[in-house]
């Protein structure tokens, strides 16, 4: 498994025109292949007249899923360099759709090739990345007078917190990165006097803070 990948940070659409044609690229995070089909008929929906709407997207960490098409256009004009711009930026799960508006004027493959890579390009400049970090999801159990201070003092050393609750005692729910797991245990028993417990579970991706 990739101990992390990046990703677009939010869905949205960056427009731009090459030679009269206007390309719009829309640009969203799709966990699946199936999520991201569906943005592609969205898209398509959206736009009946386009002249073209052509897409790609890669699945998985490790780009286990890569689909690019160039509804129409001159093979590997489109989908093609879309799909490379997303791979050569190193973004997964996410799927990019590029709308076409013709203007009337020509571009040829080599344009073509450059301005549908481009507006990938340009889409995730203006929309911005995240890294996701490979985490082990793990429970702390702690007293209550002890909790506040272990929460503070977990946010102080930039561990994930996700979610805390109280019942007899205090369950905070964090992300470790796999390698910290045996430092943790160590940190925990010191700042609590050996008062907490730790429970493992599964794995997840967390976005990483930086700052």
């Amino acid at each position: 498994m990739q101990e992390q990948y990046r990703t677009v940070a939010r869905a949205g659409v960056h427009e731009t025109e090459v030679n009269r044609s206007r390309f719009l690229c829309a640009l969203a995070p799709a966990a699946t292949e199936q999520e991201a089909q569906d943005f592609v008929a969205r898209v398509r929906k959206e736009h009946p007249t386009a002249t073209h709407n052509c897409f790609a997207y890669v699945i998985g960490a490790d780009a286990s899923v890569q689909k690019a098409s160039d509804d129409g256009e001159p093979g590997g004009t489109a989908g093609v360099p879309m799909l490379q711009m997303l791979m050569r930026r190193e973004v997964r799960y996410v799927v990019a759709v590029v709308t076409r508006y013709y203007g009337g004027v020509k571009l040829g493959a080599g344009g073509l090739i450059r301005a549908y890579g481009g507006a990938v390009g340009e889409a995730l400049d203006t929309l911005g990345t995240i890294t996701r970090q490979r985490f082990r999801l793990a429970s702390v159990t702690v007293d209550h007078q002890r909790a506040g201070k272990l929460e503070n003092d977990l946010r102080a050393t930039g561990r994930t917190v996700r979610e805390v609750r109280y019942t007899e005692a205090v369950t905070i729910e964090i992300g470790l990165p796999d390698a910290d797991v045996e430092g943790f245990r160590v940190w925990l028993a010191d700042a609590t006097a050996g008062t907490a417990t730790l429970e493992l579970g599964g794995e997840a991706y967390g976005e990483v803070r930086s700052g």
